[in-house]
């Protein structure tokens, strides 16, 4: 079973990208972010044409994530994490196939200091206690999406530029650690502990071009479906379609089908 995630960047703007990425990998389950896009203008026909089910939670402009399915039906269990009212569509959780898919875009933070950096913390907050409640329920579950966290100096090029910025400060690389301490691995670097991984690349300055990249996009397997994790990778290829987004889809393979 592959399971990927993917910041589409505007799912209407870049559907031809969306599509024949779809088409030409089939991934299992996804989880998408940056929607831009209302409810009411989520493309349902497109998706479900290629044989995927879909939920959404979209906003104007700004935000929306799905999760798709070509392996069975999709069970929505949250719309926004507990304690979150704030009209901004962040998070989305469903059950497929036995899986628990987490699907989440979290703040961006910048400018810091400043009010969109508290947010930032606050967000993370929310998430790392409800993450803790799944660690706890023992489920197989995936948190999938672009977490807009670098973890490590190893997960961007020339890292010293990047010491104040809202992605890779301090408080928010310790978050992404205490969550690895909860018990959820990191997908990628699981399995790729030396390599040089990036899944955005800046549209300025050649940034894909030069691979001065940025790691921000990551799965986290909580421990029962860790335990199946076969492969990892990105679909680096993708940014460099035309009007691509600027980030690269990521992916999971596990062992085996629905999870028991």
């Amino acid at each position: 079973m592959r399971i990927a995630s993917f910041n589409v960047n505007g799912v209407n703007g870049r559907l031809p990208v969306l599509l024949r990425w779809l088409e030409e990998t089939t991934p299992d389950i996804v989880c998408l972010q940056e929607l831009k896009s209302p409810d009411e203008r989520f493309p349902e026909a497109a998706i479900a044409a290629l044989g995927y089910d879909a939920v959404w939670y979209g906003q104007p402009r700004w935000n929306g994530v799905a999760i798709l399915s070509r392996v069975g039906a999709i069970h929505e269990t949250r719309r926004g994490l507990p304690g979150t009212d704030d009209g901004q569509s962040r998070y989305l959780e469903a059950a497929v196939a036995g899986i628990l898919i987490g699907c989440l875009y979290l703040p961006n933070g910048n400018p810091r200091p400043g009010p969109k950096f508290d947010y930032k913390l606050a967000w993370i907050d929310r998430l790392l206690a409800h993450a803790r409640e799944l660690i706890a329920a023992d489920v197989p579950a995936v948190l999938a999406g672009d977490f807009n966290i670098i973890p490590t100096p190893a997960d961007v090029y020339k890292p010293e530029r990047w010491t104040e910025d809202a992605l890779y400060v301090e408080p928010v690389r310790a978050a992404f650690a205490a969550l690895e301490k909860q018990g959820w691995k990191d997908a990628l670097r699981s399995l790729h502990p030396g390599a040089t991984i990036y899944t955005f690349w800046d549209y300025f300055r050649q940034a894909y071009q030069r691979d001065a990249g940025l790691r921000i996009d990551h799965l986290m397997l909580a421990p029962k479906l860790a335990k199946r994790l076969k492969a990892a990778g990105v679909d680096r290829d993708v940014r460099g379609w035309t009007k691509a987004s600027d980030h690269a889809p990521v992916w999971i393979e596990l062992k085996g089908g629905r999870a028991k």
